[in-house]
């Protein structure tokens, strides 16, 4: 049984994702007219103001100065190199292969925790994992191609699939990091730190966008993509960080095609077939096996009794 604490970062992980499978409409139309650096930017600076006005109606919490390095190293992996990777991969290729190459997440963090954090590779977080992907993968397959012309790239691809290995380092390595700290101290370090790397890059773009005229449709989309996408998702992301473990953190990933398709569907983008009912059942069954799963501790547990 999925007892309360549990219930609760499996809540967050839900609403996270659900957030980021709908900024891929939104965020879409936002790139139509700025450049993936400036949207980019619009994030995180975004969220790090956000988060640092959170905090001060927070309890205050100190932070090692160790661990102000270590957040820093957290911020190039979880925000950095993940989205910069992602933007400029999906600049370079076809979307189709950038939501495939995302369903890679949970394998490389199950391989990563395994390294790092000597997590076990079980049957059923394999099984559970191949469940997921297969039906991450039958709804982006049978989802319609886009029509922006644009084929795949093995480059863009490749810079996708960074993002992908970043996202899994940050969620291992860092895990610890992540437990001793709330998720607004560390998400507010993070995006701080995330926003110092990035615009160095993006100011030439940010600067040359005549603000007074972006209309007020674009300003709530983007402030859609920096405050849900970003900073509410980020904060429920840390919650279930603290709660569950990486390799399921990272079977969520699956849910954002299933919303980003039923958005798509709702708006009369696309249409909901028997395809799209198996892959959502597929998803969700992939996710509720590598729940069952037995982490190290539980193994080592039994073991010793």
């Amino acid at each position: 049984m999925v007892n309360d604490k549990n219930l609760k970062g499996h809540a967050a992980m839900f609403v996270a994702n659900m957030m980021w499978g709908l900024n891929a409409p939104i965020g879409k139309s936002v790139l139509a007219e700025f450049s993936p650096l400036s949207v980019t930017t619009f994030r995180m600076v975004g969220a790090a103001i956000a988060f640092w006005i959170l905090s001060f109606f927070c309890p205050k919490e100190k932070v090692e100065s160790k661990d102000l390095l270590k957040l820093f190293f957290a911020a190039l992996f979880g925000v950095v190199f993940n989205q910069g990777s992602f933007i400029f991969g999906l600049s370079l290729t076809s979307p189709i292969d950038a939501s495939i190459v995302t369903t890679t997440t949970p394998i490389i963090t199950m391989i990563v925790a395994a390294i790092y954090l000597r997590e076990p590779i079980t049957n059923k977080k394999v099984l559970g994992i191949f469940i997921g992907a297969m039906g991450a993968l039958t709804l982006i397959l049978s989802s319609q191609i886009s029509t922006d012309g644009r084929s795949g790239n093995i480059v863009g691809d490749l810079f996708c699939l960074t993002a992908q290995l970043s996202f899994a380092i940050y969620l291992t390595v860092f895990r610890n990091l992540i437990i001793k700290y709330s998720p607004v101290t560390i998400s507010k370090w993070l995006f701080i730190y995330a926003s110092m790397c990035f615009i160095p890059f993006s100011y030439n773009d940010v600067s040359s966008i005549n603000f007074t005229t972006i209309p007020i449709n674009m300003i709530l989309q983007i402030g859609y993509v920096a405050l849900c996408a970003t900073f509410l998702a980020y904060l429920l992301t840390m919650t279930g960080q603290k709660i569950l473990r990486p390799t399921l953190v990272s079977m969520y990933n699956y849910v954002q095609p299933i919303i980003a398709s039923i958005a798509a569907v709702a708006v009369g983008m696309d249409t909901f077939g028997w395809q799209k009912g198996i892959a959502i059942a597929l998803v969700f069954t992939g996710v509720y096996i590598v729940t069952r799963s037995k982490s190290k501790a539980q193994m080592e547990t039994e073991k010793n009794s």
